[in-house]
């Protein structure tokens, strides 16, 4: 089941996504004790993340409940300038009272094959041995760039057609060569809930391809939890096509 919000401009959005968030994460402690969430990086994130840090928004979520993980990384060091996980520490992790212990990064730092098995590992403790979880995280938080990709599944990648793995190394070559790691299709797909965060006139094209089914190859498309839900929250300017 997939829910399209459209709002008025990017601090609308942020501030949804904030709202969002916070019941998610009462709703999954409420009734299991714990919320499990995967973050995204990215520019859109980071404000969310920033909103979650403050003193108002933060005393709303019980932080020794919250488990984070993260949906890609880069293979930079933690305290690099691209890595995902310094950009949440600055923005949110830094800021709000976490265990040290429920937070739970990718590696980036390590080889790319190591840094994915590892992470494969680490989700397995929680979810299980099987070939796919029955279900994973409470809440997934995903982007979607111009070109249609989600976390680090970009078009034309092995990771878009990838059935087995939970977590795998993809080589880039834009916007500039790198490697990463990323979580695959089937760890996603059993989530309980999906947002994508969306914003920019740069991305309206292709949310409409997304959105009407129009291109379905498109990495984003296959983000589908048949038991859970999906919300598109997009800005105006994304929107424009729809």
């Amino acid at each position: 089941m997939a829910e399209v919000e459209v709002f008025s401009d990017r601090q609308a959005l942020i501030r949804a996504a904030a709202e969002r968030i916070v019941a998610s994460a009462a709703e999954a402690t409420a009734a299991r004790g714990r919320c499990l969430l995967s973050l995204s990086g990215g520019s859109t994130p980071r404000p969310v993340y920033e909103l979650l840090a403050s003193p108002t928004e933060a005393r709303r979520i019980d932080w020794s409940r919250l488990q984070l993980f993260w949906g890609d990384e880069r293979c930079v060091p933690p305290d690099h300038p691209d890595s995902n996980y310094r950009m949440t520490r600055e923005a949110l992790i830094d800021h709000v009272p976490i265990p040290p212990d429920n937070v739970h990064r990718i590696r980036g730092e390590d080889r790319p094959e190591e840094a994915a098995i590892a992470y494969e590992r680490l989700l397995r403790t929680f979810f299980g041995s099987g070939a796919a979880p029955e279900r994973s995280f409470d809440l997934v938080l995903l982007g979607m760039g111009a070109d249609g990709h989600t976390a680090s599944i970009f078009p034309g990648s092995p990771a878009v057609s990838e059935s087995r793995r939970w977590s795998m190394p993809v080589h880039v070559a834009r916007p500039r060569e790198m490697w990463r790691v990323t979580l695959t299709a089937p760890v996603l797909n059993a989530a309980a809930e999906v947002i994508f965060l969306v914003a920019g006139a740069d991305k309206a094209a292709r949310l409409r391809e997304v959105l009407r089914d129009e291109a379905p190859s498109l990495p984003a498309r296959l983000i589908a939890p048949p038991h859970g839900v999906v919300r598109w929250m997009v800005d105006a300017a994304a929107a424009a096509k729809l």
